[in-house]
């Protein structure tokens, strides 16, 4: 069952009345202080260096330096994803009358199997090298002079870091998933001061917190053009990496000279290369055996999976006829008229291979994370409501679930409970990755076939 929730707008701030109770400096560091925090980088950005990321290999959180006047304490609580965005709402105010809509997916005006058709963009995507494609196409006909897009620092190898990049070979280098704590709007004055129009790549919470600044014509998003952003499933603490390091006995992360994802042939290899040549490498769903151990808890309080706001979005084609082929094939959905054109003037061009697939179909390709996203996050919030715990409100719930689905949930979160603590961390990384990433492999099998029905159940029948 679909509830949309009443949502009472500030015209001056766009902001819901309810939160207009108490400064909006004390409401911020409330919720850089707690699960809420979802780490897009927009307060670090837009506080002229009042507030900033410190202990980046740790809980990676803003810290308020020194405390800004309530105007622009109040720009920045309002930029914040993290404790309120309200989907209706932003759908009405940037996607008018679009071809289709499902509550899973969010607007639609195509949905389509795709890949790059340049064998080098695909090659170093994470899966069909669709993102990376759309950015260079954009760059070599003028309708973008750069690129917000995320990658790893070169400073310091085994943090990402935001740019933008102005070549295509600064967007290949750009290329593939980052699983650890990314945060793309740090640089907005960068993106403020670049006086050129601009493609941005982020996360659903990074892409929220844009639309939210869009929304009152915010000077420092004023050169974004067009936004994309891959599916998202969840995001790794920077201790996934010392944890993987430490079971191949490395103990000096600052050693790391190169940190892949995704390395490789489609699905790719997490793969860390040191300064001494050591490699260490594991196959991609063979190293997701670190998520349950080092999940950032704001991961499983989002509700967006395919990245509902951006123009064009897309993730890997989880099916067997695609996985068995290799080389790397891309969901890919655009959403509104101008990302609907983006993909039919490359596909004449030549640039992208498209085949249209529908809604259903969609869905039941990544029904493990429409059902994670758009059922298990409902019911999560409604067992921190439970024990007292503060919400994100997304100005709408989905209700009605199975109790076999919130059983399962519970299964879930007590192994999200145990695995997450320190000795759990730590034994872990005693045993050898390779071992631990096949019975995790393994063990993911046997529950996606015993959860299978349970995942599945009525789970395209919302629209």
């Amino acid at each position: 069952m679909y509830v949309q929730k009443s949502f009472n707008l500030n015209l001056k701030r766009g902001e819901p009345t309810s939160f207009m109770a108490h400064r909006s400096i004390d409401k911020l560091k409330s919720v850089i202080k707690s699960d809420l925090c979802t780490r897009c980088g927009s307060c670090v950005g837009l506080s002229k260096g009042n507030i900033v990321f410190k202990d980046k290999e740790g809980e990676y959180r803003p810290v308020v330096v020194n405390e800004p006047d309530e105007i622009e304490a109040a720009r920045l609580y309002h930029a914040c994803p993290g404790k309120e965005f309200n989907f209706p709402y932003y759908r009405g105010l940037f996607y008018k009358n679009p071809l289709d809509f499902h509550l899973y997916t969010g607007p639609v005006e195509s949905i389509y199997i795709a890949y790059s058709t340049d064998p080098e963009i695909r090659s170093q995507g994470a899966s069909g090298g669709i993102i990376s494609a759309i950015l260079i196409w954009l760059l070599e006909n003028g309708k973008i002079k750069g690129a917000v897009v995320t990658g790893m620092s070169k400073k310091t190898p085994w943090l990402t870091e935001p740019f933008i990049a102005t070549t295509k070979e600064e967007i290949l280098e750009a290329a593939q998933s980052k699983y650890i704590i990314t945060s793309v709007n740090e640089i907005l004055p960068e993106i403020e001061a670049f006086d050129e129009p601009l493609a941005y790549v982020g996360l659903p919470p990074q892409v929220q917190s844009i639309r939210k600044l869009q929304e009152i014509n915010d000077i420092s998003v004023k050169n974004i053009k067009y936004i994309f952003g891959p599916f998202y499933g969840n995001t790794l603490h920077f201790s996934s990496v010392r944890s993987f390091l430490k079971s191949y006995k490395i103990r000096d992360y600052k050693n790391i000279n190169k940190l892949y994802f995704r390395y490789g042939e489609w699905p790719g290899n997490m793969r860390i290369e040191m300064n001494d040549a050591r490699v260490v490498q594991l196959p991609k769903f063979h190293a997701n055996y670190l998520i349950p151990f080092h999940i950032l808890t704001n991961s499983l309080l989002c509700t967006d999976l395919s990245n509902e706001f951006t123009d064009i979005s897309g993730g890997d084609a989880w099916a067997p006829v695609y996985e068995e082929r290799g080389k790397g094939f891309s969901m890919v959905i655009a959403r509104s008229k101008t990302g609907n054109q983006i993909l039919d003037e490359m596909q004449a061009a030549g640039r992208l291979s498209l085949d249209k697939i529908t809604i259903d179909e969609a869905i039941t390709m990544h029904s493990h994370g429409y059902d994670l996203k758009k059922r298990g996050t409902f019911i999560r919030l409604r067992f921190r409501k439970f024990l007292g715990m503060t919400n994100p409100d997304y100005g709408y719930e989905i209700k009605g679930f199975p109790f076999t689905r919130y059983m399962m949930e519970v299964a879930i979160n007590a192994l999200f409970i145990i695995l997450g603590t320190r000795f759990s961390r730590w034994l872990v990384a005693q045993f050898p990755p390779s071992a631990v990433g096949k019975i995790f492999e393994k063990s993911r099998k046997i529950w996606k076939k015993a959860t299978y029905s349970i995942k599945r159940e009525n789970l395209s029948g919302l629209n």
